[in-house]
């Protein structure tokens, strides 16, 4: 194998590592959202778990479902956009931005 092969396979297994040890941090962290100028409150993992789901209670009007839950909705997408944005920001430095598939 030439030098060259042998820094680029070396290279990607450090990256290998490196994101493999970014997908077990993230799983650790957690996002949070809130809808309704706080109404619900969602808290998510990285591995896009719902952990938290607070309603205050003015937020619950039998004659409005539907509302509560277009706003539970909104606060759960937004808890797992702002987590997968986090991934994906540290998944980027350490692939340099290159667009791997399937990764993220």
């Amino acid at each position: 194998m030439s030098k060259g092969l042998a820094g680029i396979m070396k290279q990607a297994q450090m990256m290998q590592q490196k994101m493999a040890k970014l997908q077990e941090e993230a799983a650790q962290q957690t996002a949070e959202a809130t809808a309704g100028g706080g109404a619900v409150t969602a808290v998510v993992t990285g591995k896009n778990q719902l952990v938290s789901l607070t309603i205050k209670p003015e937020a619950v009007d039998p004659n409005d479902v539907e509302m509560l839950q277009d706003l539970i909705v909104a606060a759960v997408n937004e808890a797992l956009k702002k987590v997968q944005s986090k991934f994906s920001e540290e998944m980027g430095k350490i692939t340099g931005g290159l667009n791997i598939p399937g990764l993220f």
